[in-house]
């Protein structure tokens, strides 16, 4: 896929491979800086090499990539276009380099990862340790946080999420779903009338609320293939996962988690999953980077053995 893209975009232009790769990457880099004067200092050009390399891609291509004025430059609809492609050719490009070199450099250095704050402590940490028994070169700063960190602003090699991903300027890696989930104390669900049959009956019902699992009142389901919203409300609502488990362990009210969160309870038997038919659609769970750098290859060596032990983890 790489080689016919890449040959496709070659055939289009008189340019040099070489000449056009650097004019894709000058390209890649002047919309994600939205400046030319910034794409320069970014890599370390001229100015006027920039404006050159722009115009002979432009050129080359037949089509005009940006619309400029005095004030801004904008990318044009086949400039989003291919940019798309072009982040895609050089990630593929940087990646395959990093895996000819992968074998010959032992790993050594720091790593910055961050994951959600219960399935770091139940997955992430425990795999981090055994990395870091396997290699002993490598130091790891875990960051256990329930809030979205910006990778590039805070100096973060990795993050673990689960979340849809919305930043092209990310590379998402898939390890599996999570699933969210309903569940009460058999007590609770007893008193409520044993079986719950619809998720409207929940506006009528004691709920915990988790804010960092879902901020607003409204618990969205899948009503077959259809979007259900039904409003909740309860005595108990925090921003920690565990603190919320806990108050639905003691009754107080039906809980919306990840499964991960609440399945030592539900094996146990001391929370029953309810609504299992109408459970809203898995979000991904993904290991995430930045593409626009080189990847060192202590961080893709741990990104492999994430892959890897996660899945298997989660497989148990």
């Amino acid at each position: 896929m790489l080689a016919s893209l890449f040959n496709y975009f070659i055939l289009r232009s008189n340019l040099t491979s070489m000449d056009k790769l650097q004019a894709m990457t000058v390209f890649v880099k002047i919309a994600e800086q939205g400046s030319l004067t910034g794409a320069a200092n970014a890599l370390g050009k001229s100015l006027p090499s920039i404006v050159r390399m722009l115009a002979s891609l432009e050129e080359s291509l037949q089509v005009r990539l940006f619309n400029r004025t005095t004030r801004r430059i904008v990318l044009t609809e086949e400039g989003r276009f291919y940019l798309e492609r072009c982040r895609k050719i050089l990630a593929e490009i940087e990646e395959s380099e990093v895996a000819l070199c992968q074998n010959q450099v032992e790993p050594q250095g720091t790593i910055t990862l961050t994951a959600p704050i219960r399935f770091g402590e139940m997955y992430v940490a425990p795999s981090a340790v055994r990395f870091l028994g396997r290699y002993r070169y490598v130091q790891i700063n875990l960051m256990l946080l329930d809030r979205v960190v910006n990778l590039l602003d805070e100096g973060i090699d990795l993050a673990v999420r689960i979340a849809h991903l919305d930043d092209s300027s990310l590379i998402a890696k898939p390890v599996g779903e999570i699933r969210q989930v309903v569940c009460a104390t058999p007590s609770l669900l007893a008193a409520s009338g044993g079986v719950l049959r619809r998720p409207e009956q929940l506006a009528e019902l004691p709920c915990v609320r988790c804010t960092s699992i879902s901020s607003s009142p409204l618990w969205h389901f899948n009503d077959s293939g259809k979007r259900l919203d039904v409003q909740v409300s309860g005595a108990f609502m925090c921003n920690q996962v565990r603190a919320a488990v806990d108050a639905c362990v003691a009754g107080l009210g039906f809980g919306l988690f990840f499964n991960y969160q609440v399945m030592p309870w539900v094996e146990r038997g001391e929370l029953e999953l309810v609504l299992c038919d109408f459970e809203p659609d898995a979000l991904p769970l993904s290991l995430v980077y930045p593409h626009t750098r080189l990847m060192a290859t202590r961080v893709r060596t741990l990104v492999d053995w994430l892959d890897r032990d996660l899945k298997y983890s989660l497989a148990k």
